[in-house]
This record gives structure tokens, sequence and C-alpha cells, in this order.
């Protein structure tokens, strides 16, 4: 052995573990201090996992099972997810004060709105119990794997933009609203402590104010407030909801087909559009429902005939930007049909700009609706609908604030959720706009 190996490595060549040093090698004199943030040697920062209420529980224990399976929820305040399970207790709860109120209806329905009430309860609680043994379930098989990897293995941009969405509060609360104002129609004959447009005793009864026995008030007639209300809610929020989805699937194909077909088609298309949106669309509205008599489809076809041009400038818009991509180019070569490229790969991939279009289209819709029953030329009495409840109230505001103060409240929180739902999908599904 030379004097060279009996001396060891030197400073600049010791060795780690065999090895030569490397970049990572720190030495661990306490005062030599850690590398600064930010520089090649600092550790990564750990990644910030999503809320904790947002995923369902982990490691579900059997007990956790065993409750859930009686009372939906508990299991996931044993299990450590406390908001989730409060808010599946909330609505399992709500579900069964809706089956006691409407008790009568369902032990012998006979009407086509009672039989719809009774199915969708029914359809409901099946959900809530489903929804809560499923998130145990899940929990329970994949309790072996690390937060680390269940959340970033596997998520397509939907997932993603659902994370981001339930981050958003304001538009989860919206959307809280939205499901519970359609489950409200939806269960009217439960709710409704009367008959919507049964007149009472109008010399005692009419203009009460809001008491125990009418919760709302009564009107003129000595009908229940807040059974018309309810009521009310089936025709405004069937009409936004039908009306919108006219216009969408409309609009849609039409966009499709002029933007990736385009020349003289694509033309023709553009310029029945801009003629369309030429036309005032209240005095068209007005023109048209005063030329025939005003009833539920016509209002619903006439909304959604005239609300279709802006969705389809929007997907052409979009298909004209995606037709040159090479999956479009890829099919084309594999021989697909003009039909089944727009319907399976052009329309599903411009679906996120018309969700949040669509969302924020019912509120307007719901509006329009209220101002031509406003004005006499919507849904026809006695038949309740929001805007006719705000028109009956408008001759005696001072008197009887209730008879048009309710019903305009229940527009602008429906106009409201719905608003907050489409900002929250729009910030969501834009990749550019997530924070």
């Amino acid at each position: 052995m030379t004097e060279r190996e009996r001396a060891g490595p030197l400073e600049g060549e010791r060795s780690v573990g065999g090895r030569e040093p490397g970049p990572l090698d720190r030495p661990t004199d306490p005062e030599a201090g850690l590398p600064e943030a930010g520089s090649d040697l600092a550790p990564p920062e750990p990644t910030r996992a999503p809320p904790e209420e947002v995923r369902p529980p982990r490691g579900a224990s059997g007990l956790a099972l065993a409750l859930s399976a009686v009372l939906p929820g508990s299991g996931h305040m044993v299990s450590g997810s406390v908001a989730r399970g409060a808010w599946l207790l909330l609505g399992w709860g709500a579900l069964l004060g809706a089956a006691w109120l409407g008790r009568d209806v369902l032990r012998q329905p006979t009407a086509l709105d009672e039989w719809v009430a009774t199915i969708t309860l029914a359809a409901s609680l099946v959900l809530v119990w489903g929804v809560a043994m499923r998130d145990l379930l899940r929990a329970r098989a994949a309790a072996a794997v690390t937060a680390e990897l269940d959340d970033r293995v596997g998520d397509s941009q939907w997932a993603i933009a659902g994370r981001h969405f339930r981050r958003n509060g304001l538009a989860m609360a919206g959307l809280v609203v939205i499901v519970i104002l359609y489950l409200v129609a939806l269960l009217a004959p439960l709710l409704a402590p009367f008959d919507p447009i049964a007149q009472g005793d109008i010399v005692h009864d009419s203009y009460l104010a809001p008491h125990g026995e009418h919760l709302l008030g009564t009107d003129q007639f000595a009908r229940d407030m807040l059974s018309r209300i309810i009521y009310g809610a089936r025709i405004s929020l069937s009409i936004g909801f039908v009306a919108v989805a006219i216009a969408i699937i409309l609009g849609s194909l039409l966009g499709a087909v002029a933007g990736y077909l385009g020349g003289r088609l694509d033309s023709f298309l553009m310029r029945f559009t801009d003629m369309v949106m030429a036309f005032p669309r209240l005095v068209l509205l007005i023109m048209i429902i005063a030329l025939f008599d005003p009833s539920i489809a016509l209002i619903i076809a006439v909304l959604g005939l005239t609300q279709w041009p802006g969705t389809a400038r929007l997907v052409r818009g979009e298909v004209l930007s995606l037709r040159e991509h090479e999956y479009i180019q890829a099919a084309r070569a594999l021989g697909f049909g003009r039909s089944r490229i727009i319907l399976r790969h052009l329309i599903p991939n411009v679906l996120a700009p018309v969700i949040v279009a669509a969302t924020l289209g019912i509120g307007n819709t719901i509006v329009l609706e209220a101002g031509l029953s406003f004005l006499g030329l919507g849904v026809q009495p006695p038949t309740p609908s929001w805007g006719t409840l705000v028109a009956d109230g408008r001759q005696n505001l001072i008197g009887a604030w209730w008879v048009a103060t309710f019903p305009g409240l229940a527009i602008v929180l429906t106009v409201l959720a719905f608003n907050l739902v489409g900002d929250g999908l729009r910030d969501a599904m834009d990749p550019r706009l997530r924070s």
C-alpha cells in the first residue's frame, strides 16, 4: 500500500458511502446551516392537499358503515369527515321532514304531480343513502393508498375542474340553493300546506299578514302565498330549464355544423343567426305570444327558439379552432363520417363553455318569463307563476307588501344562485382562470 493510499482521501476527494460526493451531500455541521429556499439544494415544498371536507373519509371502520346504513352521514362524522357527514345528515333529515309533511299524499297518490313527488322523494332518499355508503366503501377499499397518490393519479380535466369548483364556496352555495329549489318544485304536493288555486273567505281572509297558519300571508283572494310560491317554482324553473335545453341543443348542432363544414353553408347559417339576433327579442316574444293563446308550451318554445343564436356563435368559434387539431385529422384519415366527427369528437370538446352559457342562460330565461307573466303575456291565471304573483301584488304594495315581495325575493335568489354557479364553472373549467 502506498503512502497516498494510507493517507486516505483528501478533503476535496472525500466519498460518501463508497461513491463520489453529489450535489445533495451537505455538511453535518450545524453552523453550516441549510440551503436557502429556492436554491437547487433546497428540499421541495410539500404539495398542499385538497381540503378534507371535499374527500370521502379514509379507512372507514365497520362501525361507520353500520351507522351510515341506519343514518346516512353519521358514519362520515365518526370517520372524521364532519362537514360531508353534516350535509348528508341535513339532506336526509330534510327529506324525512318532507315525507312527514306529505304523509297523506304519500299514502294514496292520485294525480300525476303527486306521483312525480312520491317518486322524486323515494329517489332522493335512495340517492343520499347510496352516496353515504359509496363514500365509506370506497374509503375502506382505498385505505392503503396514500393521499398524495389518490389526489394525483388518473385525474382527468373534468376531475380537476370539479375539484376547483368544490373549493369555490360561493359556487357551492349557489349549487345547494338550486338543488333545494328544484327539490321543492318537484315535491310541491308534499310541501304546500294549501291548495294554491283554492280561494278562501275573501271577506275575512284576504290580505292577511304573515302569521302562524299562513306563514307568508294571503293574497286578495285569500289564497295562501307560501303554497302559490311553491307551485310557482315548478312553472318558472321548468320553463327556464326546458327552454335553455332547447336553445343549447339547437345552437350547438347549428354552430358545430357551420364551423366544421364551412363554406356557403357556414355563411348561410351565420347570416340567418345574425338576422335572428337583429330582432329585439322582447318585442319578438310579445308579438308571437300576442298572436296566439298564451300557454306554457308556447312560452317554452318561443323562449327556446329565440335564445339559440348566442350558443351557435359560441360553438362555431370553438369548432373553428378544433377542426384542425391532430385528432380530428386522424378521424378523417380513418374514414369517419362528418356526423360522427361532429357528434362524438367536436361537440364533447366544446361542452365546457356551453355548460357555463347554459347555467347563466337559465337565470336570464327565468327573469324573461317573469317579465312576460308580469305583463300578462305569460302563464295565465289561476296557474301560479312568480311573475304573475309579483303582478298580483303591484296593486297593493303598501298595504300588502308580502304579496309581491316574497315572489320577487324568490326570483332574485334563483337568478343569483344560477349566476354564482355559472361564474364558478367558468373559473373551474378555464385553466387560465384557476388560482
